[in-house]
């Protein structure tokens, strides 16, 4: 078997780990969730410079709304800060940003700054940061069946479209998924694009996952060997 010598294009990161990182420390919750955010730009930026296209990450899922209200509300007022914080950054070094997920449920103000950071980011070519926002994966692929059957082109790509439309987004094919925090589950998350996906899970919780233990997870995926359904060239012959 021949390890793969490229960097994967599409990565996504489940940011597991937030809040049992400050209670280990004594402190509350939302701080582990204030720390995670400022761990964003770091990894975003080792994404970029290790040649990565598309960075998808796990902000909020859906069943992230049973969590205490306080801590819900906190959440929200993180991701609008931060986006509101990195759209600009992001529009200075030709990044893209853009969210999947439903935003029926968000806050008014925070549905503003989601579409603002959009706009202002819509140019971005040299890498694209996705965050999954009030996520379900078995949701969205439950709501784009349901439109599914109107459908007059019946395909598996007319249907990633109408998935990529409920979603606000489109479906590109996973790479490579990590998981940090020690759980080893895919939770509801990217289920269409994890098809073939590789996964790594690590038991470092987000607030400490760093630049490099991101190069370390990139390494073990290069070595790895992905024949998608084939077998190796030398047993085929």
């Amino acid at each position: 078997m021949s390890p793969m010598t490229s960097c994967p294009l599409h990565v996504a990161i489940m940011m597991d780990g937030n809040g049992r990182w400050a209670l280990r420390r004594g402190e509350p919750r939302s701080s582990g969730h204030q720390r995670g955010a400022e761990n964003v730009r770091a990894i975003v930026q080792a994404a970029v410079e290790l040649g990565v296209a598309t960075l998808t990450l796990h902000a909020f899922s859906s069943d992230n709304w049973r969590r205490p209200t306080r801590e819900v509300a906190a959440l929200m007022r993180l991701l609008h800060d931060y986006l509101e914080k990195e759209a600009a950054h992001c529009a200075r070094h030709d990044i893209r940003i853009s969210v999947i997920g439903r935003r029926d449920r968000l806050p008014a103000v925070l549905r503003q700054t989601i579409e603002a950071a959009e706009t202002a980011t819509a140019a971005g070519s040299r890498f694209h940061l996705r965050l999954a926002v009030d996520y379900s994966a078995r949701e969205a692929i439950f709501r784009a069946a349901c439109r599914f059957y109107k459908a007059t082109r019946v395909s598996r790509e007319s249907f990633e479209e109408v998935l990529g439309e409920v979603s606000h987004g489109g479906v590109p094919e996973l790479d490579f998924l990590i998981r940090t925090g020690g759980e080893q589950r895919l939770s509801d998350f990217l289920l269409w694009e994890c098809a073939y996906a590789e996964l790594y899970f690590t038991r470092k919780m987000w607030p400490e996952f760093t630049a490099q233990d991101f190069a370390a997870a990139l390494a073990e995926f290069r070595s790895r060997d992905r024949r998608f359904g084939s077998v190796p060239e030398a047993v085929a012959s």
